[in-house]
């Protein structure tokens, strides 16, 4: 098991936080990710940084834009794709 280490900022102490991958090494995120991930952040941060966290975020976002690249290239309106970004 790694050991934690920590950065004194200011008065704090802050763990030194990486993820086991570059994400953007693996696969860079598309259109449909990343609009999905600027959603997370602004509006539901604690579930952003849960699956930040527990490196679940990019696995869900790949799956997201596959699965809405798809739908669009059959033919489904982007409003309606967007539309479901937000409930996804």
């Amino acid at each position: 098991m790694n050991e934690l280490t920590y950065s004194r900022v200011g008065d704090y102490l802050l763990p030194n936080l990486i993820l086991s991958e570059n994400p953007d090494d693996v696969q860079p995120l598309g259109k449909y990710g990343r609009m999905h991930r600027a959603f997370l952040r602004k509006h539901r941060p604690a579930l952003y940084a849960e699956l930040l966290l527990t490196e679940r975020l990019f696995p869900i976002l790949r799956e997201i834009d596959e699965t809405a690249t798809e739908r669009r290239q059959h033919g489904v309106s982007e409003e309606v794709i967007l539309s479901e970004l937000v409930y996804a």
